[in-house]
């Protein structure tokens, strides 16, 4: 038993390490670890006990048959253990493959640099994996996992890579390939790396070009919602202007009315007083109320303080909000309508028995803040980044177009739904 120990030595830290090199590069469905230990047991058992009578007859060519036929069946029944799409699960499995040849390779090479080359072959194995595994943990992981759909361009150069090894090991006894081509294999191995190299900035490249693009893709989006929302609000705006100048010209004219009734009342004509009165109440303009000093704003309070009044919902409106900010005040203004109109809405979804209202402050110190509160019928469900997730069609937009002018202007947004209670606070 003793004179075969080095060759399952061999045999147990290859499998361990295979298996952990496929593990590193693949993405593990399951949580349990038992299950993958187990799994690691069982191969690390098979390929030993298939390899035991070909060590004590020191045939290694065919251990090494036996471990690539493990190998094949490791690829296929680990499969289901890990959640990679096939392609790039089969670009892991080749790629495994790889560094398993060049692995072999450098350890016979390389075993005469340690004082006992049968157990220097088993310490260089382990050295070469674990640093395989090491630099792929630190440096490839992350854009490896991240591109999905590209797996198939890499495939071909690694997959003739892995023919050309091949092609010299089922080439006849295993010993004398390597005693004897040991200077076009380790130029190969050195092709074998430039290629992964490339590989690796090929995929760091990609990934980069894509997050880019998303990122391009993000900011049209929120160009177009803002567009889109400022573009309603300058038509709110244009009312607004318009309802103005009909206060402007009520006001004059209300001076004459003044002083018709009042000629009317001091000669005794009571009845043709009242009849005025009568007349002239419905067809007064209401005046929009000063919530702020700033126009846009306050006029798209006003609009929507009216919409609130005309639903029956209590409005509580103290707004600190001056006039020439940082932000563009149109813009500014989209936001609270967008706000305003949210919180209405939430309002009116409430059940009978619960008071709809809507609390609207506002702090000019340095920033501006500003903070909604509303009752609303159920928690609003928030996504991973804070930010209240709709899912009825055509919904969402005015929610997105806050986010923009958040991120516009590089501010902080906080949406907190709790006991029925929906606030939302912006710092700009």
């Amino acid at each position: 038993m003793t004179s075969i120990f080095p060759d399952l030595s061999r045999s147990v830290v290859t499998d361990l390490m295979l298996v952990l090199l496929l593990s590193t590069m693949a993405t593990p469905k399951y949580k349990s670890k038992f299950l993958y230990i187990f799994v690691t047991t069982i191969i690390l058992i098979g390929n030993v006990s298939a390899n035991y009578y070909f060590y004590l007859t020191e045939n290694y060519t065919a251990v090494f048959y036996v471990d690539f036929a493990m190998l094949i069946v490791i690829g296929i029944g680990l499969k289901p253990l890990f959640s990679d799409k096939i392609v790039q699960w089969i670009f892991s499995y080749i790629t495994m493959l790889n560094f398993y040849v060049a692995v072999v390779i450098l350890s016979y090479i390389l075993r005469d640099i340690f004082p006992n080359p049968i157990y220097g072959i088993v310490y260089l194995r382990l050295i070469l994996f674990s640093a395989i595994i090491v630099a792929f943990h630190k440096r490839v992981s992350k854009v490896y996992r991240k591109v999905l759909d590209y797996w198939h361009i890499y495939i071909l150069p690694i997959a003739s890579l892995l023919a050309c090894f091949l092609a010299y090991f089922f080439s006849g006894d295993i010993e004398e390939i390597l005693t004897n081509n040991y200077v076009p294999l380790l130029l190969l191995i050195l092709l074998g790396l430039s290629v992964y190299v490339s590989i690796i900035r090929s995929l760091k490249t990609t990934t980069e070009q894509y997050a880019l693009r998303e990122e391009n893709h993000i900011m049209e989006a929120e160009r177009e919602y803002l567009k889109l929302a400022a573009g309603n609000m300058s038509r709110q705006l244009e009312l607004m202007e318009k309802v103005s100048a009909q206060n402007s010209r009520a006001s004059h004219d209300r001076r004459h009315f003044n002083n018709v009734l009042l000629e009317l009342l001091q000669q005794g004509e009571t009845a043709e007083a009242a009849a005025l009165l009568q007349s002239q109440n419905a067809a007064v303009p209401k005046i929009i109320r000063a919530y702020c000093e700033n126009p846009a704003v306050n006029a798209a309070v006003s609009h929507y303080a009216g919409l609130a009044e005309r639903a029956d919902i209590a409005t509580e409106i103290t707004l600190d909000i001056p006039g020439g900010l940082k932000v563009d005040d149109l813009e500014l203004s989209m936001v609270v309508s967008n706000l305003m109109e949210n919180a209405i809405q939430a309002c009116k979804k409430l059940p009978q028995n619960r008071v709809p209202f809507l609390r609207f402050t506002s702090q000019s110190v340095g920033r501006l803040l500003l903070e909604i509160e509303n009752p609303c019928a159920e928690d609003v469900v928030l996504d991973e980044s804070g930010y209240p997730v709709s899912y009825e069609e055509g919904h969402g937009i005015g929610s997105r177009s806050v986010i923009a002018f958040a991120k516009k202007y590089d501010g902080e947004l906080l949406y907190k739904s709790e006991n029925g209670i929906f606030r939302v606070r912006l710092l700009v």
